[in-house]
């Protein structure tokens, strides 16, 4: 039996994972966040921690097992979420700082767009870590040698180990801007940059492999894999190959394409980031989109303007509208990610009308979410052969269906949309030996519906053409009239053409 441990954004799910990878429990902890300004995202480390502990417990108790039944435990985690903490007390200096914090946007215009995007596969934007940790050093004065930093996955294994174990992994350190993918190592000239003491920095160690001695619940348990929650749904979807794709649909939609050990730089607008690494194994590459409002633009509709009671609600209204009437929703809550990385695009409505409902806006915004996808696939000049689908929004049959049109691809589902978790567990069993290879993992996969294309093509273009035209608009929104949206192939710069 595995544990996994998948702490994300909006609450952490525990999983006790069997040696077929069927889930035998599962407990879940809804986390708060809190917003201090526009565009600040924080949250309490110590609430992400009591969380780990809520939702082990009820897996655990769900599976009618105890702690020390447990072979091992994975952990996966919301990525570049920065926490800085004492050494000696193990208290946080700050709350953490969460990938979707926007706080230093203006930090990153003047950040060397070359340097960082050939060391880290990256580009300067606030999602990453480095500048949050920056904002957080700059506003201590306690001594770098007496504190710690880490991602959502060092927090939880130093508090696992009681502080013994200082560590991260491959996956979730390249997402910080510190590190460099090739050479598989912090990098001394963006440590300086940033103004990081290299005795801040966790010790770096393989995906899938025994990073330390967890005590839970009275229990001692190895920890046998750290992954970032992305890298962890691309393996956990049985993506292994290259131009095979993934994409998770939660707070945000993260797509992955598999570039096996292909070292070149990503295409314009997208990142180059390391997939999972076994102890042993050669190193594996992804190419990657962030999309940073996803899901999180469903539960605005039902939170934060109040046109539905319930999350499916959604998919309800929108397949009984027919059509957006006309209506294009550009979900820009927190800027734009891949292809664009605009951190001061604004979300967007465009074609309302006397005549627009709430059945318009909720299908316009699915089919918003549904379109950024579609930016970051078109920006991969390989294509994929398909795109394998998990995450919450992946159950909303609507969605993957127009998904699949605009994409003009099939889109698979995995049977279960939690495949992060289950993930992360196979790279712990791989760990300890539970299974083999990574082929015994893509034999357990249990795959769910999948959708093929049913649009026509001159359809296709004409909706891709007006979201274009709104994505355009968003982008103009804090820039002024005059200005046009950033060359793809120049991401950092923005290009001063006029508009037509």
């Amino acid at each position: 039996m595995i544990l996994a441990i998948d702490q994300g954004t909006s609450g952490t799910t525990c999983l006790v994972v069997d040696e077929e990878l069927a889930v035998r429990g599962r407990g879940y902890v809804a986390v708060g966040a809190r917003y201090p300004q526009p565009g600040w995202v924080e949250q309490d480390p110590e609430e992400l921690w009591s969380s780990v502990l809520g939702a082990a417990e009820a897996a655990l108790a769900e599976a009618r097992l105890g702690a020390r039944d447990l072979t091992a435990i994975g952990i996966t985690n919301q990525r570049e979420t920065t926490i800085l903490w004492e050494r000696a007390s193990g208290r946080p200096v700050h709350d953490a700082i969460v990938w979707q914090d926007r706080r230093t946007a203006e930090r990153c215009r003047g950040l060397p767009a070359e340097l960082i995007r050939a060391r880290t596969g990256l580009v300067p934007d606030p999602y990453f870590s480095a500048t949050k940790l920056e904002w957080l050093l700059a506003r201590t004065d306690r001594p770098a040698t007496g504190l710690a930093f880490g991602t959502v996955d060092t927090w939880l294994l130093w508090k696992l180990t009681g502080g013994d174990v200082h560590a991260t992994d491959v996956t979730n350190a390249a997402r910080t801007m510190l590190f460099d993918i090739g050479s598989l190592g912090w990098d001394d000239e963006l440590l300086a940059l940033f103004g990081v003491d290299p005795s801040l920095l966790p010790e770096v160690v393989p995906t899938s492999g025994v990073a330390g001695e967890a005590e839970l619940l009275g229990a001692t348990v190895l920890v046998a894999s750290l992954v970032g929650d992305q890298q962890a749904a691309l393996f956990g979807q049985g993506c292994f190959e290259p131009r095979e794709a993934k994409t998770t649909y939660g707070t945000g939609s993260f797509v992955l394409v598999n570039v096996g050990g292909d070292t070149s730089p990503a295409p314009p607008g997208l990142l180059k980031t390391v997939a999972a690494v076994a102890a042993g194994h050669e190193v594996q590459y992804a190419v990657e989109g962030s999309v940073l409002t996803s899901g999180a633009v469903v539960r605005w509709l039902r939170d934060g303007i109040g046109i539905v009671e319930e999350i499916d609600d959604v998919e309800r209204l929108a397949v009984e509208a027919g059509s957006t009437g006309g209506v294009v929703f550009v979900p820009a809550l927190a800027g734009l990610g891949s292809p664009w990385w605009d951190p001061d695009a604004r979300g967007l409505v465009t074609g309302l009308t006397a005549g627009t409902t709430r059945g318009h806006l909720a299908r316009a915004t699915l089919e918003g979410i549904a379109h950024q996808v579609a930016d970051v696939l078109e920006a991969h000049p390989d294509g994929v052969a398909f795109l394998r689908a998990d995450g919450g929004a992946s159950r909303n049959a609507f969605l993957m269906q127009f998904q699949a049109d605009v994409l003009e691809r099939p889109v698979e589902v995995v049977a279960d949309a939690e495949s992060t978790a289950t993930g992360a567990a196979a790279l712990a069993g791989l760990a300890v030996g539970i299974w083999r290879s990574p082929e015994e993992v893509a034999a357990l996969v249990r795959r769910g519906p999948a959708y093929e294309p049913s649009m026509p093509h001159d359809e296709v273009e004409r909706r891709r053409a007006d979201w274009q035209l709104a994505v355009e608009r968003a982008r103009l929104r804090q820039r002024g009239p005059g200005v046009r949206p950033r060359d793809l192939s120049e991401p950092s710069r923005p290009d001063a053409d006029p508009l037509p």
